[in-house]
């Protein structure tokens, strides 16, 4: 299918303070940290699908549609010019599509600019798309903010997955590794419930990117969350990523704290997951890169409710891959999945009651010259548009823990409910 030819202007703008306003109260589109990112309105062009060749065949929608664009970008920043939100499937036979989208209009901020994209159809009037979600009159076009809507709350239960059930589950990974059939593998557990008709869902973004600044803050249809683990950043031939694996909770106080971070730093059990992990994701670079560095030694990431163990990752990119390129070569990662990936993949499909949907996918951004930010969709929710007139909106919270030899089922229970708190948190 030809796609069409979108015309993408961006224009500087006064300083935006809150950019959450600018997008929908029901279907935000949001990519956020300390304050810095861009949100989305309404939809200009979409590309949707499910199974195995999903991920390429999104990288080959997104480069022809980028070749054929008409765009001015007097600015040039990372996030500036044609930008597509996206959120992509953990398994290639989920039932939950990935999708890949175009809004009809950004506004954004980063390094102390800020600026509005607009992009429209080269068959329609330039400015007719976007009038409705944008100001009118003599001078430049500015967005329009919506007020937020009143405050509200969500409930949250047990869902496919009980808490007896996860530790079953548990037991069944540490039988398949004692068997030698996987080294590690991550099984989740969920949560569902709702939120009131017509809730403005981005409080639930607010209260997220307040609570946890250093984390993505994400929201593309109807998943919304707070990611800690970039799963890797493409900007001007520089290739980054930050890999997440080990987790303990924080202490009660400052000694109890420090103390529970130099436990996790010197747990074998961590450690041993944590390396998984950066091998992983170091085998999946290094064919795309020309130089690859990761740390020698993790360090311990603080943030407000646990500690990780974490390592970054830096390269060069070689060839003309694009960050949706990356993308596809590493999810998923030992640190979401396990290893070796395609048992463990297959594993999890076996032992979790429930899937995955989007929750421990890919989810950030690309943009026209293939570069972008994407991080695993973590501490998470997703969310569900009502099945009926009035009905409450469905949710379905996510959370997981690595398994590997010596790890202990209720230990890992407890990992998963300090996990949740950030949606659960959010949501009350």
């Amino acid at each position: 299918m030809t796609p069409p030819r979108l015309v993408v202007r961006t224009r500087e703008i006064d300083h935006v303070e809150d950019l959450l306003p600018f997008t929908s109260p029901s279907h935000p589109k949001a990519w956020i940290r300390r304050g810095d990112g861009m949100v989305g309105y309404g939809t200009a062009y979409a590309f949707s699908g499910n199974g195995a060749e999903t991920y390429g065949s999104l990288a080959d929608g997104w480069k022809q549609l980028s070749a054929a664009a008409d765009i001015d970008d007097p600015l040039g920043l990372p996030g500036t010019g044609l930008v597509a939100f996206g959120a992509l499937a953990f398994d290639a036979r989920s039932h939950r599509d990935s999708v890949l989208s175009v809004p009809r209009v950004i506004v954004g901020r980063r390094g102390g600019r800020s600026w509005v994209t607009t992009i429209t159809h080269a068959d329609a009037g330039a400015g007719d798309e976007a009038r409705d979600l944008l100001g009118d009159g003599d001078g430049p076009l500015e967005p329009i903010e919506t007020p937020y809507g009143p405050h509200w709350s969500g409930t949250l239960g047990p869902g496919e997955q009980s808490p007896a059930g996860y530790m079953a589950a548990v037991q069944a990974g540490l039988d398949a590794i004692a068997a030698g059939e996987v080294g590690k593998v991550v099984l989740a557990r969920d949560l569902r419930g709702s939120v009131p008709v017509g809730s403005d869902l981005r409080r639930l973004a607010r209260a997220l990117a307040s609570d946890y600044p250093d984390t993505w803050v994400f929201a593309v249809d109807g998943l919304i969350g707070a990611s800690p683990e970039t799963l890797v950043t493409v900007h001007g031939g520089t290739v980054t990523a930050r890999v997440l694996a080990g987790t303990t909770p924080r202490g009660a106080d400052a000694d109890a704290d420090t103390a529970a971070a130099s436990a996790l730093a010197s747990s074998p059990k961590d450690t041993d997951e944590h390396e998984f992990a950066v091998q992983s994701v170091l085998a999946s670079l290094r064919p795309h890169t020309r130089a690859l560095a990761a740390s020698d030694a993790p360090f311990t990431l603080k943030l407000p409710n646990v500690w990780h163990l974490a390592t970054d990752v830096e390269g060069e990119l070689r060839g003309a891959a694009s960050a949706l390129d990356l993308v596809s070569a590493l999810h998923p990662t030992a640190a979401v999945a396990g290893t070796p990936t395609a048992a463990a993949v297959e594993l999890i499909h076996r032992i979790e009651p429930f899937d995955r949907g989007r929750y421990a996918g890919p989810v950030g951004w690309i943009d026209a010259h293939g570069d972008g930010e994407w991080a695993i969709a973590l501490r998470c929710a997703q969310f569900d548009a009502a099945a009926a007139p009035g009905a409450p909106i469905a949710a379905t919270a996510y959370a997981g823990a690595g398994i590997v030899a010596g790890s202990d089922p209720e230990t890992e229970l407890i990992e998963t409910r300090v996990k949740f708190r950030p949606i659960v948190d959010a949501l009350a």
